[in-house]
């Protein structure tokens, strides 16, 4: 798929939003991508993740993990096109843990996927959360960098589609000192 192809899907699904946005780093930014209105529909969730699937063909990877909420359907279809099982992390008090009996055996080669990056955060507590259970970070896999590449992990990142998306430091907001009203779609 071309990057125009990928960004008619989001627009089709109206996932790609306008407006001022409050992001979960904090920044606040005019655009704003809605990974679930897009990952809603299974047929388009199947296709797209399986494109990014593909970027990992030949890495090994053994296990998809995704940090809850926004990357539990990534992980599933990810892991799902590449043939391997799919567990997740959950938030507690912003700290990310292995629950529900999820379990990653020393040494596995697991793939972290995620729905959007902005600085990548989350990205990292996945990171840290797989390497103090033992496990092997293999890649990391994401629908949207939304930094252009700008985030970093010392391990390699693939993203189905890099956008150089404007963020600001709320002191220093156009949009604020406008006077635009600000929303927080993250998980609403």
């Amino acid at each position: 798929m071309t990057k125009e192809e990928i960004i008619n899907i989001f627009k089709d699904a109206k996932a790609l939003l306008e407006g001022h946005f409050k992001l979960r780093s904090g920044l606040h930014s005019n655009r704003f991508f809605q990974a679930a209105l897009l990952l809603q529909y299974p047929d388009v969730a199947e296709k797209i993740c399986a494109e990014l699937a593909a970027k990992f063909k030949n890495a090994d990877i053994q296990c998809v993990i995704s940090p809850a909420v926004g990357g539990l359907i990534v992980g599933q279809e990810v892991a799902r096109a590449l043939g391997v099982r799919a567990i997740f992390a959950d938030k507690v008090n912003d700290e990310l843990f292995l629950k529900r009996g999820f379990k990653i055996a020393p040494g596995e080669r697991v793939l972290i996927a995620e729905d959007v990056v902005t600085r990548g955060g989350r990205v990292q507590q996945t990171i840290d959360l797989v390497r103090e259970l033992g496990g092997e970070v293999a890649g990391i896999a994401v629908i949207v960098d939304r930094s252009a590449g700008n985030a970093k992990f010392d391990i390699e990142h693939k993203a189905l589609l890099e956008l150089e998306l404007e963020s600001y430091d709320p002191a220093s907001c156009p949009l604020c000192q406008s006077g635009k009203e600000i929303e927080q779609p993250g998980s609403k």
